[in-house]
């Protein structure tokens, strides 16, 4: 005798494997999303190669263009394009910057986390991400009008327009991203933990420093890395705090010029498809490939040793 099969069990299969219109659509925008993120990436990266390219197979010589200092694209006897000097400066305003930035910005974080009262502590971030909100132009003025003659006043130096102006700055600029993703990292580590740490009689700052600074290690991490992602691409602060001069730091005291602020400077007065444009682009490259390497090792840590 055939089995029959229930008509109520039937429709509630169907609706369980049928999803709402609505759910559909909020998925399908949700996909969307992600992938043009992912498409814009990609076109950006595009773009930059098609502006540089006939730089890149014509006038680019390697020697030249990351081992040497001079950077003359607009010289009448010889034309050099050499960004030894500018990479330097980059990477030495970045690093001071950062060592400025990162134990400050992981102090605020443990303190937001783990010592403060809810409602102060709703404060605190409140004004700490709106050090994100202040313009980049607003920072260069008080880069110029506040620290410079600080500098000259504390250190007695000529200027005030140096690697140690500009590094201030960008630990301004990039403790809200340090400490935003530190203390997200920090309240992720499973209350378990702290329960049994005071259950074995811990102190706070005992929990925070034996037992979630190790739990937190790699989102704690990736903060760092990515406060380096922002100081490494920031432009109009770094033009207008570090003097803007061509040349091989050799204290933090004194000026030099970065990647970003190059491009900003130069990009205006390169006739377009020029072989001074193009080298911009070739810049503008370098640095779209070492943002890269700094967001993918933020996302390692986070993904692939949290797994772990």
């Amino acid at each position: 005798m055939a089995q029959q099969t229930n008509p109520i069990t039937v429709d509630w299969r169907q609706r369980r494997t049928t999803k709402p219109t609505s759910e559909r659509v909020i998925e399908f925008i949700i996909k969307a999303g992600g992938y043009s993120s992912i498409i814009l990436i990609f076109a950006i990266l595009f773009f930059i190669l098609k502006e540089s390219f006939p730089f890149l197979i014509g006038r680019f010589q390697v020697k030249e263009f990351f081992f040497s200092t001079n950077w003359n694209p607009a010289s009448v006897r010889e034309v050099t394009y050499g960004i030894l000097a500018l990479i330097v400066g980059t990477l030495s305003v970045t690093i001071l910057s950062m060592l400025i930035a990162v134990p400050l910005g992981l102090a605020c974080a443990f303190y937001i986390s783990e010592f403060c009262t809810p409602k102060l502590r709703e404060t605190y971030k409140i004004l700490i991400e709106f050090l994100a909100a202040i313009p980049s132009v607003v920072w260069g003025f008080v880069a110029i009008m506040m620290i410079n003659p600080l500098i000259i006043n504390v250190f007695k130096v000529p200027i005030g327009l140096n690697i140690l102006n500009a590094s201030i700055i960008l630990a301004l600029m990039s403790l809200p991203l340090i400490v935003s993703v530190g203390e997200d990292a920090l309240r992720a580590v499973p209350e378990n933990y702290r329960e049994a740490a005071e259950a074995l009689g811990a102190t706070r700052w005992e929990i925070a420093t034996r037992v979630l600074l190790p739990a937190a290690k790699n989102g704690l991490m990736a903060a760092a890395l990515l406060g380096v992602g922002r100081a490494l691409g920031e432009t109009m602060a770094v033009l207008m705090a570090t003097g803007h001069s061509i040349q091989i730091p050799h204290s933090v005291f004194d000026p030099a010029r970065t990647l970003t602020a190059t491009i900003a400077a130069e990009l205006g007065e390169s006739p377009k498809g020029g072989e001074h444009y193009q080298a911009l682009f070739a810049i503008g490259l370098v640095l779209f490939i070492l943002s890269f390497i700094v967001n993918i090792s933020a996302d390692y840590l986070i993904r692939g040793r949290g797994k772990k």
